[in-house]
């Protein structure tokens, strides 16, 4: 198979990645499972680096040699976006092509809990989306900038690395930016961005002091900032950010994060009991007066006691969000327990995932398997405005 036949391959089976590894077949990975294409033969490191050569700008291809990875985007017609990594490896080249529908999907598609619409229709604020690679925290915030973009009239800055998800201006006036294309670095664009008369400011990521800093700042003032951050749980996120300023500047960054922040979402991806797709779970923090007073106050591992008693103010924690996915059937008690232990881990507190009730089918036990389908055509076209973190409207790959 070629490229553009993989790529046909990857959506017709809606996997969320495409591997590409030497001595390897190509493999997809559907509803989080690795499968092997039986036809494919296996590949060389020529094979993935003349596939990607044949979509890489002769800049990205010298890039590439420069730098031996590159992130990058590519459109497959108009059915879907990739953002794809290109990595070289012991054995040679190598690639992951992650799958972004052209689709935005909406709140009703993804089922996100109310309270994330009304983060979505804030003024100012900061607004943090969290968790693991793969998570669905593109997806999300995706939908947050599509809501306002139908319903408001407010201008978007996106900043990311590379752009995902491309909105049309609707009733908001969008613009994205993309790193290392239309700016240097996210700490550039944010500065960029306060002179630029945003109402909303997207960041694909918060990975430094500076960004996170930038961030504050623009929440304090005005703004309102949608940021991702890598973190299984919300008082996990909070102290990642604290955690990225020196001991001298923490009070300040307390301060300035108690006033700003409006809420924290984190989520997970689980399998379905019945083995059609992921659904989303999350774990959602509202900043209420007595948790941002806990922030200022440096007592960051209090703020789980404020989640579990924050019905009202529409918060919910992984384990009663989870608990109810299994008493609805939608999950098996193994995958909440499995995704309940990942919570304890990142030590913010304690559950007891055996008090999972029962609901839910059988777990997915099966082992890997191979998928042998004939791909139909379609061509990649060049662009640098790439996909996501895995996704589809419903979070079903």
């Amino acid at each position: 198979m070629d490229l553009t036949q993989l790529l046909a391959f990857t959506m017709q089976n809606k996997a969320s990645d495409l591997h590409l590894s030497p001595a390897n077949p190509a493999i997809i990975r559907v509803h989080g499972k690795l499968r092997r294409i039986k036809s494919d033969a296996h590949l060389s490191s020529d094979d993935i680096r003349s596939m990607l050569y044949s979509v890489m700008t002769e800049q990205q291809r010298a890039d590439f040699e420069k730098d031996m990875e590159l992130d990058f985007a590519i459109s497959f017609g108009e059915k879907a976006r990739f953002r794809v990594n290109a990595f070289t490896t012991r054995n040679g080249c190598a690639a992951v092509f992650r799958t972004i529908p052209s689709e935005i999907p909406s709140f009703e598609d993804l089922d996100l809990p109310e309270v994330m619409r009304r983060f979505a229709e804030l003024d100012k604020g900061l607004v943090l989306v969290c968790g693991a690679t793969g998570s669905g925290k593109s997806t999300t915030i995706s939908a947050l900038v599509n809501h306002i973009n139908q319903t408001m009239d407010k201008h978007i800055i996106t900043i990311e690395d590379p752009v995902e998800f491309v909105h049309h201006s609707k009733r908001s006036l969008v613009n994205h930016r993309e790193v290392g294309r239309d700016t240097t670095s996210f700490s550039r664009a944010l500065k960029s961005a306060l002179r630029e008369d945003p109402d909303v400011i997207l960041v694909g990521e918060l990975r430094d002091y500076e960004t996170m800093s930038l961030a504050l700042t623009a929440a304090e003032t005005g703004h309102l900032v949608l940021a991702s951050l890598h973190a299984n749980t919300a008082p996990k996120a909070i102290d990642r950010i604290l955690d990225v300023f020196p001991a001298g500047d923490k009070p300040m960054a307390r301060t300035m994060l108690s006033s700003s922040l409006q809420g924290v979402v984190a989520q997970n991806l689980l399998p379905k009991a019945d083995g059609g797709g992921r659904v989303g779970a999350f774990e959602i923090l509202v900043g209420t007066s007595a948790v941002r007073n806990l922030i200022r106050e440096n007592q960051i591992p209090q703020i789980y006691s404020m989640i579990q008693t924050g019905l009202r103010y529409g918060m919910t924690t992984m384990e009663d969000y989870v608990t109810d996915l299994v008493d609805n059937g939608i999950v098996t008690k193994e995958t909440a327990r499995a995704v309940l232990s990942q919570v304890v881990e990142e030590g913010t507190t304690e559950v007891d995932s055996n008090s999972i009730r029962a609901g839910g089918g059988k777990p997915q036990t099966r082992a890997p398997e191979e998928i042998s389908t004939a791909p139909s055509a379609a061509k990649p076209a060049h662009s640098s405005a790439p996909p996501q973190d895995s996704g589809g409207g419903s979070y079903s790959f």
